[in-house]
Formats: structure tokens, sequence, C-alpha cells
């Protein structure tokens, strides 16, 4: 069981050893939620919910109903929903998916994600490219990696522009959704 306050909200998790950061929050997932504010009105996706930490906070500060989490871990989802029960936000949506393969909602105002590290990228590449068409326009893609160079670039690519903040050893990506299409998808026009 882990104990602790975020944001000032008191939380309680319980977890195992086949989740990632099974004794403590993940010091990535404590640097993205320090530059994140939780509004009311929002519609808010956790994009790989592990056992629940972003998704349960979140609402803490918002109507529950108005929080997704997807993970394609089973075990992760048994967690999510259990400490969903235990810390009373019972009403989030919490949902098996492999990305957003078995989630038919869109319209998000904010996805947050600390995607799995792999060597060739392709997990966070259709995170971020299935994530800004599932984004409203003026909808907020947060994204905490150690990397820094491939996720700028990746995010550039799709938004038009990403901001960085430098967090401990992280970096927070935040890009907002501007544009019906992708930035490298756009027609050129011609002077």
């Amino acid at each position: 069981m882990i104990e602790v306050t975020i944001k000032g909200k008191r939380l309680m998790f319980q977890t195992n050893d086949t989740m990632f950061s099974p004794r403590y929050i993940d010091p990535g997932t404590l640097a993205m939620l320090s530059q994140v504010d939780f509004h009311n009105e929002e519609l808010i996706l956790d994009l790989g919910c592990g056992y629940g930490v972003v998704g349960i906070l979140a609402a803490k500060f918002i109507d529950p109903s108005k929080v997704y989490m997807v993970d394609i871990d089973s075990e992760a989802i048994r967690l999510s929903r259990e400490n969903a029960e235990l810390n009373n936000v019972e009403g989030v949506n919490i949902i098996q998916s492999d990305g957003f393969e078995g989630l038919d909602v869109t319209g998000f105002s904010l996805i947050l994600c600390n995607p799995p590290y792999t060597v060739d990228f392709a997990v966070p590449k259709r995170f971020i490219k299935k994530g800004f068409n599932r984004l409203r326009i003026g909808g907020r893609f947060f994204m905490v990696t150690k990397r820094r160079l491939w996720y700028k670039n990746k995010f550039i690519s799709i938004f038009g522009g990403v901001q960085i903040k430098q967090v401990d050893d992280y970096n927070v990506f935040c890009a907002v959704r501007k544009t019906e299409c992708y930035i490298n998808g756009l027609v050129k026009h011609k002077h």
C-alpha cells in the first residue's frame, strides 16, 4: 500500500510487483503532475494508467465521470478499479485497452501519459498521433520522459510545436491541438 499526498489530496494505492513503480509514485509521474492543473470543465484521459495515480488524482478535482483511464494490462485495470474505490472516486471510467483501440470517446481537453520506455518508440509514436485526434481544438497533451529530442521532434511534427519543462531528471512535454490536421499532413501553400 502506498500512501501519498499529491496537490494537497491524500491518496492510497494498492499495488504489486507486476506494476511499474510498485513501491512509490514514479518521480516522472510526479514531475508531470507538478505542471498540470485540473479544472471542472475538463474531459481527461489517463493514457496507460497503471494502478491509477493520475486518473484518480484528477477525479479528486473534477467530476469522476469526466475522467477516463486506459491500460492494456488487466492487472493494472483491476488495481485501478480497486484504487478508485479506495479513494472514493468510483465514477471514473476505467477501460482495458491497447492505447486508444478500445476507447470510443473523443473531445478530450487533457491527455496525460507517462509512456513505457521502448527501444523503437512504437508505443509513444502511436500515442502522440492518435492522441492528437482524440483531443478537442485547444486540448492539451502532457507526456513525461527522460529522453528529449525524439519526443520534441515527434510532438512538433504532429502538433506544430511543444513546450518542454525540465523537472529534475524529466522532460515534461505539453502540446496543444490548434488545427484539424496533423501539421506534417497539411498542404503547404506556395507564396
